[in-house]
């Protein structure tokens, strides 16, 4: 095991002094303000450290850092065997915090994951032991090979980003991130993710198989080593936390807000769906946005931003009606037809324009820019009338 795949909280007995040390920040670390160069130079880092483990998958890795940045949960989804845990492993491995990891098997119960009390004979009382959920960074294998029961243990520590054991409840670490793998449900010995669980993850990735460079040269560079060795800590726990202060300050305007709000009610009224997008939806989707414009060098939000983003923070938590999917509709499909059919907003478009064109945007903060007024002329004087002659 890494030397940083360590529980960190093990050993900590009383809940008083877990609750203490969980909730510090950052582990005791104060993060200080970031500058977007040195934004900008971490997450080139990142990524360019996960890009040598992850060969030719640069899209699912610039998505997990967003998700991320964005202080959200991951699920990784595809068939066995294209990088689904070799992904989470080297995101885990770029940031110096606390790592763990859970193979989720039939057997796998519940307090095998949040910790469980034990009596001490010698002290005369219970002892809290926390589970493997107390790290920074969690990694989920096969998290669909579990029953829901053991899956519903991650619910109150991914939303509320805590633990209750016995009616006393333990903060988490922060910054706080479960990453899940898991194969399609049509894979044997698998037990399909309720909504609830499904709606907590901020993004679902697809991996998909690499293409023919990609996986030629993952046969000549993976045969004698492990990429995961060479790959070291390209961001502190402190700084991970000063990331995340930058992505919550981007602005978002109004008129995109409303844009966000849209796409959610569209997917509502949709009649080829069972559910839609639920606010909580929109909430993680606004949020990753926000991530996806701090890692472009942006401090606003575009609507391209949302659009980018709809399917993978999205699809997930939509559920096709039975007819609709006979016919071979998918939530992407009625994601792209709903981005089809709202209109951007005019501002937003403008605005868009000229982060392209390298300008600054008129009023990144305006929902609805007005048209300038120009001031009104004073009345001119009628001109005298032409004299006969004159020239």
């Amino acid at each position: 095991m890494h030397p940083r795949e360590t529980l960190t909280a093990a050993g900590i007995s009383r809940p008083s002094q877990l609750e203490s040390t969980a909730s510090a920040s950052l582990n005791g670390q104060k993060s200080a303000p970031m500058g977007s160069e040195r934004f900008a130079e971490l997450s080139r880092d990142i990524m360019a450290a996960m890009n040598t483990v992850i060969d030719g998958k640069g899209e699912a890795v610039e998505l997990a850092l967003t998700v991320l940045l964005a202080r959200g949960h991951l699920l990784l989804e595809d068939v066995p065997g294209v990088g689904k845990t070799l992904l989470a492993k080297a995101l885990a491995r770029t940031l110096d915090c606390s790592v763990s990891r859970i193979q989720f098997t039939p057997d796998l119960l519940p307090s095998d994951i949040t910790g469980v009390s034990i009596y001490n004979q010698s002290e005369q009382s219970f002892e809290f032991r926390p589970g493997a959920i107390f790290a920074n960074l969690v990694i989920g294998d096969e998290i669909n090979r579990a029953s829901a029961k053991t899956q519903s243990a991650l619910l109150e520590s991914m939303e509320e980003h805590q633990v209750t054991v016995d009616g006393m409840s333990y903060r988490l670490q922060e910054p706080f991130m479960v990453i899940a793998t898991q194969n399609p449900i049509e894979m044997e010995g698998t037990y399909p993710l309720p909504e609830a669980q499904r709606d907590r993850f901020m993004a679902r990735i697809s991996m998909g198989y690499p293409d023919t460079a990609a996986e030629l040269a993952m046969l000549e560079t993976h045969q004698s080593v492990n990429p995961l060795d060479a790959v070291q800590a390209a961001a502190s726990s402190a700084e991970v936390a000063a990331m995340l202060d930058v992505v919550a300050g981007t602005h978002v305007s109004a008129a995109v807000k409303e844009y966000t709000v849209a796409l959610g009610q569209a997917t509502r009224a949709s009649a080829q769906l069972r559910l839609g997008a639920s606010p909580r939806a929109l909430l993680q989707l606004l949020r990753a946005a926000k991530a996806s414009a701090a890692l472009a060098g942006r401090g606003f939000v575009l609507p391209d931003d949302i659009r980018d983003l709809a399917e993978p923070v999205l699809a997930h938590r939509l559920i096709v009606e039975r007819r609709a999917a006979g016919t071979g509709t998918t939530a992407a499909d009625v994601i792209a037809d709903a981005l089809a059919r709202i209109p951007v907003p005019a501002q937003a478009a403008r605005t868009a324009v000229a982060a392209r064109s390298g300008r600054a945007p008129e009023s990144a903060g305006s929902a609805t820019q007005a048209a300038p007024v120009r001031p009104a002329q004073p009345p001119q004087p009628a001109r005298p009338p032409a004299q006969p002659g004159a020239r």
